[in-house]
């Protein structure tokens, strides 16, 4: 007979037990929601997070790097929202975990993901993706509110949308589920900003479909505080003939667990991924890429570019798995780094799954300092050490930024890592 021995929770994990038992009679939801609720909890309870024992947490184990969850707030602190990221974008505020429910965007449909829970039709994707999906179970937890949104069939959303998630200290677990419709068109902006010193736990899960021909820009820009911990998903799934950019940049953050899981579905999908990692203090920031191509004629695109001063640690996974009937898939990962201090570590664990024979696929990671031959050039007419290494690290990452092709986006973004290296470096 086997009986299951129960787990010691560490002070995180029975922060996340007392947090739930505290609000379980006031989080939204209907009985689906509640049962989906109970048992992503019990998960947590009795599993505890995950450690270096699982694989897809061996670089970042949760268990001990989350040493402290700090209290719900009992009251939402007063927030305000900021200038749009982009002049001219709609935003859609998201302060302390609340929505607007009267905020509105010609042309698009707009609601308040606290409706479906309400209403059970959220209960089937509150489920964890796996058994070691603890970002999932966390937020189908606790999450309580965010907006869910389409964009119309056929319809083209000229301006950008900002999703302004701005928080204070304690917690704040929010969902975002986006259907792009059939041909449409839509740049979005997902971004996370601390508007305190003070520790705040967050955890973020956008769920975006794109219907047959749509065409989307996801931008994920994540500024948290310097005691924060971010715990953000972003899952996709393809229809035949979509295409999706998509950038994510980070910041900011104590604990930073960035998930991308992406599920290209429909033939003659697109994905081109690129993603930024400015990592100074002592972040710890993981980037995790599960990529299935699971259908003939796909493409895909990853390039990520990290840099790291002082003690931060950074890593990124990127698997990549093609399915035994996705013939002709087409897909390339490189992850490059400049590792600008003595202290400061960098993981890299790139990964290929390939079940189909006809195929082209590839990757490659890089780890360097700053090529001396090129200080030595801009040195050499006459700019100041500091300048030229400032200059050089901006053009590294900044050479990504400049695919999106949109001067304003790629205006705003520069400026952002800008200000970051003037910080950092």
């Amino acid at each position: 007979m086997n009986i299951h021995t129960p787990i010691r929770l560490t002070p995180a994990e029975t922060a996340l037990v007392e947090t739930y038992t505290a609000q379980v009679g006031d989080l939204p939801g209907d009985g689906a929601v509640t049962v989906t609720r109970d048992r992503l909890l019990n998960d947590i309870k009795t599993s505890g997070l995950p450690t270096r024992r699982v694989e897809a947490w061996h670089y970042t184990d949760l268990r001990t790097l989350l040493r402290n969850v700090p209290a719900p707030l009992a009251a939402a602190p007063s927030l305000a929202t900021i200038a749009p990221l982009v002049e001219g974008a709609q935003v859609l505020p998201v302060l302390h975990g609340a929505v607007d429910a009267a905020t509105s965007i010609d042309g698009v449909e707009v609601a308040s993901f606290a409706d479906s829970l309400v209403n059970g039709t959220a209960a089937a994707g509150l489920a964890a993706l796996d058994k070691d999906d603890a970002i999932g179970k966390i937020n189908g937890s606790l999450v309580r509110d965010g907006y869910s949104i389409a964009i119309p069939a056929g319809s083209t959303v000229e301006a950008p949308i900002e999703l302004q998630a701005l928080h204070g200290a304690g917690q704040v677990h929010t969902r975002f589920p986006v259907t792009f419709g059939a041909g449409s068109r839509a740049t979005f902006i997902e971004r996370h900003r601390s508007a305190t010193g003070e520790a705040a736990l967050v955890s973020s899960i956008s769920d975006i479909m794109l219907e047959e021909g749509a065409e989307a820009v996801w931008i994920i820009l994540q500024e948290q505080g310097a005691e924060d911990t971010h715990l953000g998903q972003v899952r996709v799934k393809f229809g035949t003939d979509s295409k999706l950019r998509l950038f994510v940049i980070n910041a900011g953050g104590k604990l930073v667990r960035q998930e991308l899981r992406i599920d290209v579905d429909g033939e003659g999908s697109e994905l081109t991924l690129r993603g930024v990692n400015l990592l100074g203090g002592e972040t710890h920031t993981d980037v995790t890429l599960v990529l299935g191509h699971n259908v003939p004629n796909t493409n895909s695109t990853e390039i990520f570019r990290n840099v790291v001063f002082d003690r931060a640690r950074g890593v990124f996974q990127g698997m990549i798995r093609v399915a035994p009937d996705a013939q002709k898939t087409d897909a390339k990962m490189a992850c490059n780094t400049l590792l600008l201090t003595d202290d400061g570590e960098f993981s890299v664990k790139p990964e290929l799954e390939i079940f189909a024979d006809d195929v082209i696929c590839g990757h490659g990671a890089t780890v360097s300092d700053i090529d001396n031959n090129h200080l030595y050039y801009l040195q050499s007419r006459g700019i100041p050490e500091n300048k030229a290494r400032a200059m050089l690290v901006n053009a590294f990452v900044a050479e990504v930024v400049e695919e999106l092709e949109d001067e304003k986006l790629v205006e705003a973004l520069e400026g952002v890592i800008s200000a970051w290296l003037e910080k950092h470096a």
